[in-house]
């Protein structure tokens, strides 16, 4: 392989990385803010990832609504089913005095009810993708080359992060929220609903998993099993710092761009090992994530 070769691929490598990181990030910071809030993974978040696919298709297959109606409608869908599940089961888990291990089964019970959900309708027995939001065309940046659609999918990615970042940090409800991962007892001594506080975090986990999907999936194949793309959304949580926004972000980056110059440079079949080699690296050099600030020890 010459060196002009090696910088092509390099380019490309990067760009289509930080295309898909991107969206890794957005469901990655849906994982960290749902256990920063609850202390409990989501291990629901692939299968809401895939409602929003599916929700979509239905709308469009079975529905035949116009995909300009569809997407708000997803959204809006997702998002309450997000935020219905928080408030009808965790919620009364947590009232019961259930314990992490309870909330985790609950998570868990809610990923296999979506998937059979998705299998009952019958649309989970051929793989589809949805129509692309923006045109077809090429960007040439540098050597490399990118569609209309990933410069749509990172750009949009990067305006709902900005706007997550200023809702966190400008807004009443986003201090609530970071004051609420923070300290509970304290956040609810100052007044803060806690109740509501989680059911806003559920909702917006439904939203933003929901976008991803509608601009994932015209580049990939809708199937039930498309779901395994929250192992790369917890792999990014994992290297940025499970405990970490930005972390949350900067790790969905490394890892979409990690994963493919894997693919350009050594095989495709390697690109499924780069998540799991990224993780391994990172609990061996630092076991808190990137940005996941110093190790705390717990007393017990």
């Amino acid at each position: 392989m010459s060196p002009s070769d090696i910088w092509l691929f390099l380019q490309q490598g990067v760009l289509s990385g930080l295309v898909t990181g991107s969206v890794y990030a957005l469901l990655a910071i849906v994982i960290v803010s749902i256990f920063k809030t609850t202390d409990v993974p989501n291990f629901a978040q692939g299968e809401i990832f895939m409602m929003g696919g599916y929700v979509a298709l239905l709308g469009l297959l079975v529905f035949k609504l116009p995909f300009w109606l569809v997407i708000p409608l997803t959204l809006v869908v997702v998002t309450a089913g997000a935020a219905l599940f928080q408030r009808a089961v965790m919620e009364r888990v947590t009232g019961a005095k259930g314990v992490g291990v309870q909330l985790v089964i609950a998570t868990l019970g809610f990923a296999f009810f979506l998937k059979g959900l998705v299998r009952q309708t019958g649309l989970g027995d051929t793989p589809r993708s949805l129509p692309s939001l923006v045109g077809d065309g090429a960007v040439i940046i540098g050597d490399a080359a990118l569609t209309r659609l990933d410069v749509a999918i990172f750009g949009t990615s990067v305006v709902v992060m900005v706007a997550l970042y200023f809702m966190f940090n400008k807004s009443r409800i986003g201090k609530a929220m970071r004051a609420a991962g923070m300290n509970p007892k304290a956040a609810q001594i100052v007044g803060i609903n806690l109740s509501r506080i989680r059911v806003l975090v559920w909702a917006m986990s439904g939203f933003i998993s929901a976008l991803a999907a509608l601009l994932i999936t015209p580049k990939v194949l809708v199937t039930p099993d498309i779901a395994h793309i929250a192992i790369l959304a917890y792999a990014a949580a994992i290297v940025g710092g499970f405990t970490s926004l930005p972390g949350a972000v900067l790790g969905g980056l490394i890892v979409g761009v990690v994963e493919n110059l894997v693919g350009l440079f050594i095989s495709t079949n390697a690109i499924v090992v780069a998540p799991f080699l990224a993780i391994l690296l990172t609990l061996i050099l630092r076991p808190q994530g990137l940005l996941g600030g110093k190790p705390q020890v717990k007393k017990v």
